[in-house]
C-alpha cells in the first residue's frame, strides 16, 4: 500500500480512527487524576517514566499536596524523595515546584486553560499542555505525540517526520479536531496491546488493511 495523496491519506486516517474507536471504546487518559492540577503534576512526572509508575506515586503525593500553595512551599528534599522512583527526580522537583509558584504568581493558584499560559509555566512544554487541555478542560488544541504515537504514525505512514512537533503538525490536518485528544489514547492503547514494537500482531490488527506497514 502506497502512502497516497493528501486526500487519500486523510480519508485513510479517518477510517483508522473509526476502527480504533470501535476496538477501544473506553480509551481515556491513563494518568489518574481528579482535577487539572493533579493532571498537570502527573504529566510532568510522566516524562521518561511509565504511567503505571506515576500512578503508584501520585496517590500519596496528591493526599499530601492538594493545592498549588502546597507544592510551592514544599521542601524540595522531601518532595524529591516522594517522587524518586519516577526518575529524573531533581529536575522534576524543580519543574513541579516552579510551576506551582508560577501558578500562584500569575493565575491565583489555578491551572490556566490556554496553550500560551500553560507553556509559559516552568517545566511545561506543548506536549504536557496538550495533555492538560484535552483531558482536564476538553479542549482539542493539539495532538499528544508520545513514543507510541510517534512510532505508529510512522508505521501507518501518516507522518514521515521524526520529531514530536513536526509529527503533530502532520497529524492535525488528518484527524478531525474533536478527535485529537482521543486519537493519542487510541494509538497508545493499540501500541501497547497489538502493534507492539518488537512483535507487532499484524494478523490481529483491526487496521491492518489500512496500514502500509502491515505484514498481512
Amino acid at each position: 500500500m502506497k502512502r497516497g495523496s493528501p486526500a487519500e491519506t486523510r480519508a485513510r486516517a479517518r477510517k483508522i480512527v473509526t476502527r480504533l474507536e470501535r476496538a477501544y471504546p473506553d480509551a481515556h487518559c491513563a494518568l489518574n487524576h481528579e482535577n487539572p492540577l493533579q493532571l498537570l503534576v502527573a504529566t510532568i512526572l510522566s516524562a521518561q517514566c511509565t504511567d503505571v509508575r506515576v500512578n503508584m506515586v501520585t496517590p500519596a503525593l496528591f493526599a499530601k499536596y492538594r493545592t498549588a500553595q502546597d507544592y510551592a512551599v514544599a521542601d524540595p528534599a522531601v518532595f524529591q524523595e516522594a517522587i524518586k522512583s519516577t526518575g529524573f527526580f531533581r529536575n522534576k522537583t524543580k519543574s513541579v515546584l516552579g510551576m506551582a509558584q508560577a501558578l500562584l504568581e500569575r493565575h491565583g493558584g489555578q491551572v490556566p486553560d490556554t496553550m500560551e499560559a500553560l507553556t509559559a509555566l516552568p517545566g511545561v512544554g506543548r506536549k504536557t499542555a496538550n495533555v492538560v487541555l484535552g483531558n482536564a478542560f476538553g479542549k482539542n488544541l493539539g495532538i499528544v505525540v508520545d513514543t507510541h504515537v510517534q512510532r505508529l504514525s510512522g508505521l501507518m505512514k501518516l507522518s514521515r517526520q521524526k520529531t514530536p512537533e513536526k509529527i503533530e503538525r502532520d497529524l492535525m490536518p488528518l484527524v478531525p479536531q474533536p478527535k485529537w485528544t482521543v486519537f493519542s489514547h487510541l494509538l497508545i492503547l493499540h501500541g501497547r496491546a497489538v502493534c507492539v514494537a518488537r512483535r507487532p500482531n499484524c494478523a490481529g490488527c483491526v487496521v491492518n488493511r489500512l496500514c502500509p506497514s502491515s505484514r498481512v
